[in-house]
């Protein structure tokens, strides 16, 4: 049983918070809880493994999006600026459901950002600014990464019988990389504007 050390100068009335606490790790990363959701432990494992290296892959493909749309210039600046923080915010949200995801099957979502770095197979950009075709080139790599494994992940955990994740992955993850992916690539044709 824990006792917390009572301090004079606080009042007795319960309301000081105590800071600055430090507690024992409580589960491991890698590991999972035995939550009753109908699923076996290998299962589960494999899934949050899965999902943990595409949502590490996600939060990176949002910092991209944002630096992006800090350093966006030229003639389409202000479409691509607001195209690019509303990519970053449906990653957000991305980001949420697969984390929430890993939880429910027992597992720990990645989410420290040094951490994240380590999981990650998107490649690391410049940290300047690159012309804007390199950006939207950068980002579409980014997708295509987070595509094929989400498509390699949704088959294997369809057939695991893992119907949750395979639903996030097809319903939410693919769908949406796949649309944004749409969006930035019309960006990179070359095409007249004026006459044909």
């Amino acid at each position: 049983m824990r006792t917390a050390k009572k301090h004079s100068s606080f009042s007795s009335n319960g309301s000081q918070p105590w800071l600055h606490q430090h507690g024992v790790e409580v589960q491991e990363f890698g590991s999972v809880r035995n939550f009753p959701v109908g699923l076996s432990y290998e299962t589960r494992m494999y899934s949050c493994e899965r999902l943990n290296r595409i949502l590490a892959n996600m939060q990176i493909l949002y910092s991209h999006y944002k630096k992006h749309h800090w350093l966006m210039r030229g003639a389409t600046f202000y479409q691509l600026h607001l195209l690019l923080d509303k990519h970053a915010g449906e990653q957000v949200e991305l980001v949420d459901s697969v984390a929430e995801r890993v939880q429910t099957l027992g597992g720990v979502a990645v989410g420290d950002p040094r951490h994240v770095a380590e999981i990650t197979t998107i490649p690391r950009p410049p940290n300047g600014a690159e012309e804007v075709p390199a950006m939207l080139s950068r980002l579409l790599e980014s997708h295509e990464t987070i595509l094929t494994d989400c498509h390699d992940a949704a088959a294997r955990t369809a057939d695991l019988g893992d119907d949750g994740t395979n639903d996030l992955l097809v319903s939410e993850v693919i769908r949406t990389n796949e649309l944004q992916a749409w969006f930035v690539a019309e960006h990179l044709v070359d095409t007249p504007l004026v006459r044909a």
